[in-house]
Order: C-alpha cells, then structure tokens, then sequence
C-alpha cells in the first residue's frame, strides 16, 4: 500500500442510497465495502489525483478510504433571506425564493517529509469548500507540529436535481482491497 488514489463522482438517482452508489460507480469505488480511517496519511504513502480509481481487487473487498460525501433530495430546499431578519414587519417581501442547494464534497490533502493529513468538508458552494479545506489542513499540520508543504485539494460539485437525490463523493482509496471473509 504505497499510493492512496483518490477520486470523486456525481450521482443521480430516486434514493439517497442508489445517488450515492451511482457516485461511487462515477469514481469507479461502487464495488468495494468502505471502511473510513479519519484522516492521516503514513509516512510512507504517494497521494495520486486520478479521473477514477483503478481496479483495486475483487469485487466485495473490504477497501480503506478517507471520504468527502454530500447528498441532496427532493425535500432539501434553503430559504435565503435579502434582507431584514425572520420575524421583521417586512420579512416576507424581503425573501428569496425557496432553492435546492448545489452538492460539493472536497477533500485535501497536505504531505511532506513525513506523514501528512487529509481533510475532508462538504457543503453547496465550491469555493467555500476549499476555503474551509485549506483552514483545516492549515489547523491539523499546527496542530501535530509537522512541515506540510505539498498540498492539493479536489472538489466534485453538481446542481441538485429535480424531484430526485443528488450526491457528490471524493473518496481517497488506500492501496489495495482486502478480502472481507
């Protein structure tokens, strides 16, 4: 296990579930069992960016992952207010209409001389989504006192769909899969 992969998918779908195994299948991760470490990366490890992941093992196989995951349905919709404040004599005139919010799920990854960090954050606007990533790998490397020059942050992004689910995963994959049995 010396290269992490990581990639991500969008996924369409009339469940939550089936949104979010058609986002794996986008980052070619749908056959595996996930199992989620929370975020370090060994010393001895190469982080690859890639399209989608590679094959891994048989299907079935028990696969380490650090993942980024938002999903999105038909009843999700925000309120956005343009001014004033809930409950003010004119708040009504002053709303936005109801929206779906966008998907984004990123995940960062910080390495140096030895291990490193990732760190995932999800949310509907891109930008903010790696702002919050780079906060937090920023915090974690301060945290642990280690040298972390090398960063790269992935962030997959979709508009919620109408009347269905909307799910966005970037998924850091760890070496190989093992079998489960």
């Amino acid at each position: 296990m010396n290269t992490i992969h990581v990639a991500g998918g969008v996924g369409v779908a009339d469940t939550a579930m089936a949104s979010y195994d058609a986002a794996l299948a986008d980052a070619n991760l749908h056959n595996y069992n996930l199992v989620a470490v929370s975020s370090v990366v060994p010393a001895e490890a190469t982080v690859e960016a890639v399209p989608e992941a590679p094959d891994l093992g048989p299907a079935g196989d028990r696969l380490t992952v650090v993942e980024a995951r938002r999903t999105v349905g038909p009843g999700d919709e925000v309120d956005f207010r343009e001014g004033g404040r809930a409950g003010a004599e004119d708040a009504d005139s002053k709303r936005a209409p109801r929206r779906r919010p966008d998907v984004a799920a990123g995940l960062g990854w910080a390495t140096g001389p030895g291990p490193g960090l990732f760190y995932e954050v999800t949310g509907e606007d891109p930008d903010d989504v790696r702002e919050r990533i780079e906060a937090g790998l920023d915090a974690g490397g301060d945290l642990r006192d280690w040298d972390l020059p090398d960063r790269e942050v992935r962030v997959e992004t979709a508009a919620a769909a109408p009347e269905r689910f909307t799910t966005a995963v970037v998924i850091a994959a760890y070496g190989e899969s093992e079998p489960i049995l």
